[in-house]
């Protein structure tokens, strides 16, 4: 047996870690369960147009308002009904999950990009910098999420690009007032003052130094981050500020679905459920994120 060298040693403390992280990870049977429903949907999102029977715009005007097929008068073409202008709803379902899962994403790397910038830079220079950039962002916690992003979608006009970016907006403070907090302690160890000693930049230190030792709260900041991206897109779509009909978008099918809710309540529940699941998916995926990584939540 060959003896270990010393690029073999990083190799093995990270699958140890990399162990030790799933013991602690899969004893939360709630978080393997949203991991599980979290792979679901990307799956779902990726594979799209293979899974979906039809096109997402794909109408069929002699099946409106079909009930899914194990109600009376449901057909097997349509496994999950149709809608009031004779489209697949499980098609439209599908083809959904890819452009909220799409949005949450771009939304969490706007977010967590400048956030996280805004936090670094407050926490390390401090002083009337930390000053201005953490009074910008309580006049920007001064308004409730939704009504801020419905006021930022309102000035630069619905669609899903501005959508993206209003309700990126909202997002930057939790991340930046997370960073800010974890910096004002990580900095005063004694390994960034040494940095500090042997002439390394600020940016280095940010970067090289305090930011790895940030990472393990700002990860699972961003799986709660995602949620609350999708959650908040949806409630615009749903509101006619985000994105625009005929994409498939949950929160435009339940906007759709409204004068229908007692006639083809099918309608409204299922993209309901999707949103639902999809949420309550990266909450428990986020919460064994916590328990694993914080060592003083580990049993």
């Amino acid at each position: 047996m060959n003896d270990l060298t010393s690029e073999d040693i990083p190799k093995i403390n990270q699958l140890y870690l990399l162990k030790e992280f799933w013991s602690h990870f899969s004893e939360n049977k709630g978080a393997v369960f949203g991991l599980t429903l979290i792979i679901t949907f990307i799956f779902i999102a990726l594979f799209a147009p293979v899974l979906a029977p039809y096109g997402p715009s794909q109408i069929f005007s002699d099946s409106l308002t079909l009930p899914p097929f194990w109600s009376e008068g449901g057909s097997s073409a349509y496994l999950l009904g149709t809608d009031d202008l004779g489209r697949d709803v499980l098609s439209r379902l599908i083809h959904g999950a890819r452009v909220s899962l799409f949005v949450g994403v771009s939304i969490v790397l706007i977010s967590t990009i400048i956030g996280t910038s805004l936090g670094l830079i407050a926490g390390y220079f401090g002083g009337k910098v930390d000053s201005v950039i953490m009074r910008f962002i309580d006049i920007l916690m001064a308004y409730p999420s939704i009504l801020l992003a419905i006021i930022v979608v309102s000035v630069i006009g619905p669609g899903m690009t501005n959508a993206i970016i209003a309700v990126a907006i909202v997002n930057i403070p939790s991340f930046t007032r997370l960073v800010r907090a974890n910096v004002l302690e990580v900095k005063k160890r004694q390994f960034v003052m040494a940095a500090k000693t042997f002439g390394a930049s600020p940016v280095r230190i940010m970067l090289k130094e305090i930011l790895p030792n940030c990472m393990a709260t700002l990860i699972v900041q961003t799986t709660l981050g995602l949620s609350e991206g999708i959650l908040s897109t949806a409630a615009l779509g749903f509101l006619g500020l985000g994105v625009q009909p005929p994409t498939p978008e949950w929160g435009i099918m339940l906007s759709d679905a409204r004068p229908y809710i007692e006639s083809s309540p099918w309608l409204v529940t299922l993209p309901g459920l999707c949103i639902l699941a999809v949420v309550l998916g990266l909450n428990l995926f986020g919460d064994g994120l916590r328990d694993a990584l914080d060592p003083k939540l580990k049993r």
